[in-house]
């Protein structure tokens, strides 16, 4: 039988190539194969165990083959909340059973919401930041009319400009829409005072007739008012002829309407008129436009008048701005968007459609809510979808803060990564703090666990604004942070080469990432929910199981059965495997002795008696800490020379187990502390050369 020492050793050396072969195996590739086309017909627990080749499959994955039998036992464990620390898995000392649960997302699939917590915290933020956006922006406005009004030489430099043309516009209540600039000029250039000018001839010559029509039309509606009031009184009295009163009312209503429309459209002309005669009356232009010498566009009283109109015609923005206004669009904003559960519920929601739209800067009164309903059911991962053809970045942020699915129904929130994947991100990045800190003092270890945790909930309030890969690279603490809770060194990893990363397609196994010697970059990207393009995307779910948790359960499978058939050889190559493989998820010397086979590695690489296992379990700790330091466990190097010294204690041991002489050389490791840096790989190699004589 081949040593322990070479074994080990060929099969880290040649890993890829050795999980290659192995999935590669008719066995092996037909039950990976049976447990990708089938995993995506389970919805419950039930439909897993009931399945014995998927079931199966999946324990296997997870070292728990010898539990297929404790049907109830399993159950629990993967209807367990893992977020619950007194949940039945968290309770479980064995870390296997909470491995296996994170494998599925049967309790911890993302809610269909019209927004999450996140987005409503956004758009909040977003209201805010936009209505002050507003209010700024309208100072800024008349600070630009005070500074520019003193240069105008004529009613045409007010025209050609936008912006005084559009604060003058405002001022005096003129829809550029509905007057082209010729007609305002001649307005500018008019003499309210004179009865033959522009102004007065051509629209305050109307005002008697429309004041006389207006008079008229509300008399007419106070009368149809009246009409309606008797015809409704006479509905009760004895003898009515009901259908025929019902039919006048139905006709005053008519009538009604009809008036009030007509005394609308004849304010809004009186109205326009007076603006006219009141912007002719606030400028001193001559008829031919131009300005007397000497004389400015506007006397001070009329420009304090003019800003004064202004901030008048902006009542409405500056009213919404106020503390009070805010607090109350909010709080109704929040009560109801709740309550949303479709696209049609949003746009009849006014206190929902109007703040989100008041939100991203867009007016309720000027977009048609059919343009809003097809914003809100494109794909904003798709950029031919709809949203993106109106070439109006508000359109794709309105889009983007809520969830909803082509049919306008609800679905889960977009995120670049899903809240399950993200608590994991954080306890992984804690743990990993934690371990580099174990050879310190209590207090600086509590130092060091609390800035962890601060950094990462800085990370989980972060990782909500991330939109693409380029977002994500762009801010390399975020990336740092989940490098380190993978268990890489961030200062060895450039952004060059994660740009590499991420491109790759995972579904390609000679793609970049895949082709890696170190599997964790992959894992990496299979975490994020990027596409090919590294835009987020809502990624399909394999029945109970995401991308990443099915790439890990395949890949742990693989794993398992390499090292079930290494063991099947030598058993000590399967131990050095199995630790290796379990080496960055030691956080303690408490770990290790959890788990019999970490704990034979540790005793035997130590050349410890197995009556240590006797021991009380602190006084066990103890020794583990003595021999080696945790944090170390995390170096693949000095994990890799700890498992070449096993290897060869392994074979030592075992040839005295059969009744061989003790080596030696076996001196030379007792007594010697934790001795791993003192020992080169030529030692480790004469002790596995004493097998071969």
């Amino acid at each position: 039988m081949v040593s322990t020492y070479f074994g080990y050793n060929y099969i880290t050396r040649n890993l890829k190539q050795s999980l290659t072969r192995v999935e590669q195996q008719p066995d092996v590739s037909r039950e990976a194969a049976y447990y990708k086309a089938h995993i995506g017909n389970v919805k419950t627990v039930d439909d897993l165990m009931k399945d014995y080749r998927l079931y199966h499959y999946a324990l296997k994955a997870y070292g728990l083959e010898d539990m297929a039998y404790a049907n109830a036992f399993m159950k629990k464990v993967l209807e367990s909340d893992l977020n619950d620390s007194k949940s039945f898995v968290n309770k479980l000392v064995d870390k296997r059973y909470r491995e296996f649960a994170a494998a599925f997302s049967f309790n911890d699939a993302a809610k269909p919401v019209a927004q999450s917590d996140n987005q409503i915290d956004e758009m909040i933020g977003l209201y805010t930041a936009t209505k002050k956006s507003q209010v700024d922006a309208l100072a800024s406005d008349s600070n630009y009319y005070s500074a520019q009004i003193g240069n105008v030489s004529s009613a045409d430099d007010i025209l050609n400009n936008d912006r005084l043309r559009n604060y003058v516009y405002s001022a005096f209540g003129i829809d550029e829409s509905k007057w082209p600039p010729a007609t305002i000029s001649q307005v500018l250039r008019s003499d309210p005072s004179d009865p033959s000018s522009y102004v007065n001839t051509t629209f305050a010559s109307q005002l008697s007739g429309l004041n006389a029509a207006r008079a008229q039309a509300q008399s007419d509606a106070s009368t149809a008012s009246s009409n309606i009031a008797n015809y409704t009184a006479q509905l009760s009295q004895p003898g009515a002829n009901v259908p025929q009163l019902q039919v006048q009312i139905l006709v005053e209503k008519h009538h009604l309407e009809t008036y009030k429309n007509s005394i609308s459209s004849l304010n809004d002309q009186i109205a326009t008129i007076g603006g006219f005669v009141d912007m002719a009356g606030a400028f001193e232009f001559s008829p031919d436009g131009s300005l007397p010498a000497g004389t400015p566009a506007q006397t001070a009283a009329n420009i304090t008048l003019t800003k004064k109109r202004f901030d008048d015609s902006k009542a409405a923005v500056y009213s919404a701005a106020s503390p009070l206004s805010e607090a109350f669009a909010i709080n109704q904003f929040r009560t109801a968007i709740l309550k949303l559960n479709s696209v049609d519920a949003f746009v009849s929601t006014p206190s929902v459609y109007d703040f989100a739209l008041g939100a991203v800067g867009l007016d309720p009164k000027k977009v048609s809510q059919a343009t809003i309903k097809a914003v809100l059911e494109s794909d904003v991962g798709d950029p031919k979808s709809y949203v993106y053809t109106l070439k109006d970045n508000r359109y794709v942020q309105l889009a983007r803060a809520f969830n909803f699915d082509a049919k306008g129904n609800l679905t889960t929130p977009l995120l670049a990564q899903d809240a399950a994947e993200v608590l994991q991100i954080s306890r992984d990045y804690v743990i990993q703090a934690v371990k580099s800190a174990s050879t310190l003092s209590t207090k600086q270890q509590a130092a060091v666990r609390a800035q962890a945790a601060k950094d990462a909930t800085a990370y989980q309030e972060a990782i909500a604004g991330i939109d693409s890969v380029s977002d994500l690279l762009a801010n390399r603490p975020m990336v740092d942070l989940v490098l380190l809770a993978k268990g890489l060194n961030p200062s060895k990893v450039s952004t060059d080469f994660l740009e590499k990363i991420f491109a790759s397609d995972l579904n390609d196994p000679k793609s970049f990432a895949n082709t890696q010697s170190d599997p964790r970059f992959a894992d990496i990207v299979a975490s994020f929910n990027f596409d090919s393009k590294g835009n987020v995307v809502r990624l399909p779910m394999m029945g109970p199981q995401k991308r990443d948790q099915l790439r890990d359960t395949q890949a742990n499978y693989v794993q398992q059965s390499l090292e079930q058939q290494q063991g099947e050889t030598n058993p000590g190559v399967r131990l050095a495997l199995y630790f290796q493989r379990k080496a960055g998820d030691i956080t303690s010397a408490y770990d290790i002795l959890a788990d019999k086979a970490l704990s034979e590695v540790f005793r035997t690489t130590f050349n410890l008696p197995d009556q240590m296992a006797a021991m009380p379990i602190d006084q066990q700790a103890k020794y583990v800490d003595k021999f080696m330091k945790v944090k170390d466990l995390s170096d693949p190097a000095k994990v890799a020379k700890l498992l070449s010294r096993f290897s060869a204690m392994y074979d030592v041991k075992n040839n005295q187990s059969t009744g061989q002489a003790q080596s030696p050389l076996l001196n030379l490791f007792q007594g010697s502390g934790s001795g791993l840096s003192s020992m080169s790989e030529s030692t480790y190699l004469a002790i596995a050369k004493l097998r071969a004589h």
